[in-house]
């Protein structure tokens, strides 16, 4: 009896053992993933979820990725790139533009009417930062995803058909290049991140807004203006985001761990991104025009109007950036090129 008590226990721990050992085998890593919009967002939900969900899935469980939204870790937006390269994240989603002069290069795909379509200039993105700018600008962090989002319009509390109505104007745009792309037409321009756009809007701090389609309804943007300036098949500017890794989380993975995260990131993963972004354009958009709003199409004659306007804008950034030690107007070839190459 006393042997075979002996005999169960043991084989009971040995079978705790093997449960346990499974379980902390079954994960690994953990990793805080954080950025700055509301989880039910369009990016959030369709893009960062979907990608932590493949790796979660692709690792058998191995990795386990925590989503933070809306800044839940601290911080302000301006802030992800230091918590990912200082470790309070282990990945984070932002915009370059959130901290100007940090990634000068990603600038080049700002520039006024640079974009044809978001997947094609996100493939384009990915490819020029390998090419340029992965062991220069991005050297701190272990970058993931590269992209844009679709085309960028103007929300304005009264109408805006031709650049000469943004005179005045308090405006919101997200970028040094585009700050500077509404302060050449007129605009009073005033920097903050997305998500304080509502609340700016409410209280009349804006009396407008540049941003994409996609990202006006999780921001009940059209509840709060009227009127939604596009410029046809055109696109007046975009904006670029990064998806970025700690490196040294990075490189503490086991080497088929970090097989994972490669084969979900890259050059595919950034088209994806952008395409995503830009298709989910028409239902947000659909949101507007069934409250009734005022949709503002501009003709082709129309937009030369505001190509002329902003016909300075690329050739003062290539100056500007050249004097800094960039070859700019090659970087601006290049990306055009890439942007051309990869467009359907």
């Amino acid at each position: 009896m006393t042997i075979i008590k002996t005999l169960s226990r043991g084989l009971a721990i040995g079978a705790a053992a093997t449960l346990f050992g499974t379980a902390a085998f079954a994960q690994e890593v953990t990793l805080k993933m954080h950025q700055f919009l509301p989880a039910q967002a369009t990016v959030p939900t369709h893009v960062l979820d979907v990608w932590a969900d493949k790796v979660e899935a692709d690792s058998e469980g191995r990795i386990k990725i925590e989503r933070y939204p809306a800044m839940q870790l601290g911080g302000r937006p301006p802030e992800l790139v230091d918590q990912v390269i200082d470790g309070v994240a282990d990945i984070v989603w932002t915009l370059p533009g959130y901290t100007p002069g940090r990634f000068p290069s990603t600038e080049v795909f700002e520039l006024p009417f640079m974009m044809t379509n978001a997947e094609a200039t996100s493939r384009a993105y990915w490819q020029l930062a390998e090419n340029h700018f992965m062991d220069t600008e991005f050297a701190d962090l272990k970058m993931l995803g590269l992209w844009v989002h679709g085309p960028g319009l103007v929300h304005s509390t009264d109408p805006v058909t031709e650049p000469s109505d943004l005179n005045g104007v308090k405006l919101r745009a997200p970028t040094r290049v585009t700050n500077q792309l509404f302060t050449e037409m007129g605009a009073t321009t005033v920097g903050m991140p997305v998500p304080a756009v509502p609340e700016a809007l409410s209280k009349g701090v804006i009396d407008a807004t540049v941003i994409p389609w996609e990202v006006t309804s999780a921001l009940k943007v059209g509840e709060l203006v009227e009127n939604h300036t596009e410029f046809g098949d055109e696109s007046l500017y975009t904006a670029t985001f990064i998806f970025a890794m700690n490196k040294d989380k990075y490189d503490a993975l086991p080497d088929d761990l970090k097989k994972v995260i490669d084969d979900n990131s890259g050059a595919d993963f950034s088209a994806f991104a952008g395409k995503v972004m830009q298709d989910y354009d028409a239902p947000a958009r659909k949101i507007a025009e069934d409250m009734g709003n005022n949709i503002i199409t501009l003709t082709p004659e129309q937009v030369e109007a505001w190509r002329e306007a902003s016909a300075g804008i690329e050739g003062a950034w290539i100056e500007e950036m050249t004097a800094q030690g960039m070859d700019a107007a090659a970087l601006v070839e290049e990306a055009k090129a890439l942007i051309a190459e990869n467009t359907k």
